[in-house]
């Protein structure tokens, strides 16, 4: 009984230790904290998902007040954040993650916001300053890592005696270099084509990268300015020298530097993008606009996404905020929401601003035009926990860093051919004047002199505002080639594939009150082929765009909760092209999909199947003859590679290389059918009829440092999940998966949000998990089961509503 009652007390013991070192860094929400700097006492109110609503007398007071609270909830995000742009994982994690920093320090990011900080506005550097200051208010507070976040002190089994610096405007403006560089286009389909090209000729290359078919899929703008002259892109003389040069092993460097780099906000996932439209008063119950946007990228927990209202006691000019919205906690200021007379949303324009030379270097030199030119180099040092610091030197010639040698060996990197890297965010611009001036507009002038800011990363921005009005503005700082399209890497040494400089702004797509009373966004093409200039020819093809724009092209009297359903169609598009073909042939239970309505809720049979003979059909059509960082995703890209191939039974894709036979088409559609009945069978039991979607199609909300540990106590204490999900790849309601890896969820609508320009706090929103970072506080995850079945809560803004809802309210005093 002793050796019992004495094992009892240890676990009692350790589970009160566990209690108080979870719960110790829960955030106070009530009473009052000083917060020196302040002019004036601050109000937070916080309702029963923990979102805060704050309100202050000054701009700096507010900013001061938004640092603080984003410190509260998510200090351990933002510090992650600022060791990833910084490429300073390794002091933090040791080896583990110094490749992640070898290729952020040869780009350069922390480097290039200490030099954007000089650009800005005045005013921007002083809510940049002031937002830095109360995180450090925060943490001069809360001094021990243990109270900080839990995560710290399990850091702290691997890495003792980590205490984090304070904060500075330069850690804010670094996570934009994070955001430019998720949503940079298209380096992965121009890597993808040179990488395809070093295993079949550039005519079957050409097959996989299907021009957009804009007389079947829809444009965001109709109009456009028309060039009599005749756009050319790269010859067939340079492609040949692209695709004939020993270059395998440069771009293999190129793609190991690519898959190094974390994926922060979910680019290179399939069919990457956004939704966002904007409804005229025409065609809603209440005669004012309503607006929707859904971004998609990389999910995890928390959530990127971090939900506030930001509030001037009263507006004027020494404190212009009235907004609320999406954050990202590090960064002063709302990054997509509504203030008082405007809304505005984001999708990924996905301009082409990004371009791979390649190089031919020897020793310390490169050539360039017929000259040998010196490489430009520095040194950097990484620390790295629990070992020696790891120099590296970084060298660049005038097109960029170069990217291809990062990760290979002193020896082997000195010689040979190389790749840089030109890149847009790679030139310091004051971006972050554009998140203040978006804030602050009052009216569509304003919001496109916001919109001429918001250089990198390019967005296609949607507007609406109280006064009935709607419209898009395409931003961005777009090069102008002056040969070459960007869709394949080009020689540097030549010359000839130079910059000549930016499309101006004046003369990037805008639209303002269309006939139609709509526009509708969704990485598809901004303007048809008459458009003089060259904004990119790696669209994401048009089957969300088309599904939305049928869904809104005869709908009238919408309102939030009408918009809210379009944002969780699950009409998969390419089944109606597919299912035929496998109907024809046949196979093992093939009847399931003779009478679906191609629609992917999570508990369908037939859309389990219908995605288990696509992933099947791809492996093998494709993986016999294309390299890792070629290989079918299974996108839309490949719908439309997949819809071409199908009226062409005995194109050489469909043989499979790797058998004597000569396969066709159906060859190959029964084996795919085969191969998913089989998996099925195995994963999900007999009968066909009770599979559903959702047992293959899950998310598990995976924390971005320790929960991929591989020690399952740790990762039970910071994942959540799994989640049952409806939808898929290139579909409204965009749960993304990767073909090559599963059914595994990979990229998600990482927020909602609808806005209601009749009255804003009939407006509604959601966020993937919710507003707190700390695991077992109660705002942890408590969206993500709403997030999972298309629900929303009230995205409340009204003063006397935010009061009514508030469960919390904090005071901030001088």
């Amino acid at each position: 009984m002793r050796v019992l009652a004495a094992l009892l007390a240890l676990v009692l013991v350790a589970t009160l230790w566990g209690v108080w070192t979870v719960r110790r860094s829960f955030p106070s929400l009530e009473g009052e904290i000083r917060l020196p700097g302040l002019t004036a006492a601050v109000t937070v109110h916080r309702d029963r998902w923990g979102i805060p609503h704050i309100y202050a007398e000054t701009g700096e007071d507010l900013m001061r007040a938004q640092g603080y609270v984003h410190a509260q909830d998510r200090f351990w995000e933002m510090d992650l954040r600022r060791h990833i742009t910084a490429g300073r994982l390794s002091e933090l994690f040791g080896e583990t993650t110094l490749e992640t920093d070898k290729v952020v320090r040869t780009m350069g990011w922390r480097r290039i916001a200490e030099q954007e900080i000089a650009l800005l506005a005045p005013d921007t550097r002083r809510y940049l300053e002031a937002y830095a200051e109360g995180v450090n208010a925060w943490l001069r507070r809360h001094p021990k890592t243990a109270a900080q976040s839990l995560e710290y002190a399990v850091l702290g089994f691997q890495r003792s005696g980590y205490e984090p610096e304070p904060w500075t405007p330069a850690d804010s403006v670094a996570w934009l270099k994070a955001m430019a560089w998720d949503l940079r286009s298209n380096m992965e389909d121009e890597l993808g084509r040179a990488l395809a090209a070093t295993k079949v000729p550039a005519e079957r290359v050409a097959q996989l990268y299907p021009d957009y078919d804009h007389s079947r899929w829809p444009s965001i703008v109709t109009g456009g300015k028309v060039d009599d002259g005749e756009f050319r892109p790269a010859g067939e003389a340079a492609r040949a020298r692209v695709l004939s040069s020993s270059l395998r092993d440069a771009l293999e460097g190129v793609r190991r530097a690519a898959e190094a780099m974390p994926t922060m906000m979910g680019n290179g996932a399939p069919g990457i993008g956004s939704n966002s439209w904007v409804v005229a008063g025409s065609r809603t119950a209440t005669g004012k606009p309503l607006l929707a946007n859904d971004p998609h990228l990389a999910p995890s927990i928390p959530s990127i996404w971090y939900q506030a209202g930001l509030h001037c006691t009263r507006v004027s000019r020494e404190c212009p905020f009235d907004v609320t919205g999406f954050t990202f906690s590090g960064l002063p200021g709302v990054v997509i929401g509504h203030n008082g007379r405007i809304a505005w949303g984001f999708t990924n324009l996905g301009p082409d601003v990004t371009d791979l030379y390649l190089e031919k270097v020897t020793g310390s030199t490169y050539e360039y035009k017929g000259e040998r030119l010196p490489l430009q180099t520095r040194v950097e040092e990484i620390k790295v926990a629990g070992g020696d610091p790891v120099r590296i030197t970084v060298r660049s010639t005038r097109h960029g860093p170069l990217i291809s040698d990062v990760l290979k060996d002193a020896e082997t990197a000195g010689r040979g051919m190389a790749v840089a890297l030109r890149w847009t965010a790679l030139e310091p611009r004051p971006v972050a004047d554009a998140i203040v001036a978006m804030n602050t507009a009052q009216n569509w002038e304003q919001f496109r002199a916001a919109a001429a800011k918001l250089e990198v990363p390019a967005q296609n921005l949607v507007y609406a505002d109280v006064d009935g009005n709607i419209g898009y503005q395409a931003p961005g700082r777009i090069p102008v080639r002056a040969k070459g399209d960007g869709t394949w890497p080009v020689p540097g040494w030549t010359g000839e594939h130079e910059w000549e400089g930016y499309i101006p702004f004046e003369e990037l797509p805008s639209v303002y009150n269309p006939r139609s009373g709509y526009i509708v966004t969704a990485n598809n093409s901004v303007i048809g082929p008459q458009y003089r200039h060259l904004l990119t020819k790696d669209w994401s093809y048009g089957y969300r765009a088309q599904r939305i724009d049928e869904l809104l092209r005869s709908a009238t009297g919408l309102d939030a909760a009408a918009m809210g359903r379009i944002q969780m169609d699950d009409r998969n598009g390419f089944a109606p092209v597919l299912v035929p073909h496998l109907l024809r042939v046949g196979g093992p239970d093939i009847s399931l999909l003779r009478d679906w309505d191609h629609r992917q809720g999570r508990d369908s049979a037939p859309a389990a199947y219908f995605n288990a003979v696509w992933r099947h059909l791809l492996l093998r059509t494709f993986n016999d003859e294309l390299p890792e960082g070629a290989r079918p995703d299974g996108g839309d890209r490949w719908f439309e590679v997949v819809r071409a191939l199908l009226d062409r039974p005995e194109d050489p894709w469909w043989d499979d290389v790797r058998t004597p036979a000569k396969e066709t088409r159906d060859d190959i559609l029964r084996r795919a059918v085969a191969d998913a009945h089989a998996e099925l069978t195995e994963r999900l039991g007999s009968r066909a009829r009770e599979w559903k979607w959702g047992e293959l199609h899950t998310l598990t909300l995976t924390n971005s440092t320790f929960g991929t540990s591989g020690i399952a106590p740790i990762e039970w204490l910071f994942n959540r999940g799994p989640l049952k999900l409806s939808g898929g790849s290139s579909i409204v309601n965009a749960t993304g998966w990767d073909a090559q890896k599963g059914y595994e969820v990979t990229w998600v609508p990482s927020m909602r949000m609808v806005v209601d320009l009749a009255d804003m706090d009939r407006s509604r929103w959601i966020n993937l998990t919710g507003a707190s970072g700390h695991a077992f506080h109660g705002n942890y995850h408590d969206q993500a089961e709403l997030w999972a079945t298309g629900r929303t809560i009230p995205m409340r803004s009204d003063p006397a509503s935010v009061r009514r809802a508030a469960e919390h309210t904090l005071t901030l005093t001088p």
